[in-house]
């Protein structure tokens, strides 16, 4: 069953799609919902994806396709719009960026540590207003030693690298300039602790020296097959 504001969100992206296939921005969404972030936008179509009413749909700007709408759902009584309000939409269309771009880098191991690796000129197409104001980047997760977080082998994770770094942040660590790897942190007694979601790992104590912090999590994709 899905909550209301599943069900309010759902039926706003579908009208909105009846009208000309392109799904709302997230900015959209939140000023329907009357929500104060973006990221309530990104739990609630995460949720609408897994329960299978939305799709995601790779490599398409505003990448969302409706499955199927929920039970009971009566369409809405379509709007007459007037010339000078068409007028001024059409304007802000015209200055509206419908796509985010980030810079992908290969893989993060999410288990055992490996090299960074860096594939310059990749990048990652991403639904505009998703993300705030501030330098992100994409990894590629390898491994299951997050999946108690709610991050599997494969997905692909958007870092803030310019974000706060505080204690039970899931943050990109990279150890001794040459292993990196996505974990929980906390900090005690002068040593870091990469703490796995998972039981099957260990968790990693470090003196602080070892550690440089490159970002914390601040979304995530995932593709279904």
């Amino acid at each position: 069953m899905l909550t209301k504001k599943q069900r309010d969100l759902l039926i706003f992206i579908h009208e909105a799609m009846q009208k000309d296939d392109i799904a709302p921005s997230f900015e959209e969404m939140k000023e329907h919902l009357g929500l104060k972030s973006k990221s309530g936008i990104h739990r609630l179509i995460t949720g609408l994806c897994d329960r299978g009413f939305l799709r995601r749909l790779p490599h398409k700007a505003r990448a969302l396709e409706v499955v199927r709408v929920p039970d009971g759902y009566v369409p809405s009584k379509p709007q007459i719009e007037s010339p000078a309000n068409y007028q001024n939409n059409s304007s802000n269309d015209h200055n509206y960026k419908e796509i985010d771009t980030v810079p992908l880098y290969g893989k993060i191991a999410a288990g055992t540590p490996i090299e960074a690796i860096r594939h310059e000129g990749n990048m990652l197409n991403l639904p505009a207003g998703m993300l705030g104001n501030s330098e992100y980047y994409a990894l590629e997760i390898d491994g299951d030693s997050m999946t108690g977080a709610g991050i599997y082998d494969g997905d692909t994770v958007i870092i803030d690298r310019a974000a706060p770094i505080r204690d039970g942040d899931i943050v990109v660590a990279l150890v001794d300039d040459a292993e990196v790897t996505l974990k929980t942190l906390k900090r005690e007694g002068g040593m870091v602790l990469l703490i796995p979601e998972n039981p099957a790992h260990d968790i990693r104590i470090l003196e602080q020296s070892r550690v440089q912090f490159q970002g914390k999590l601040a979304s995530l994709f995932r593709r279904y097959h």
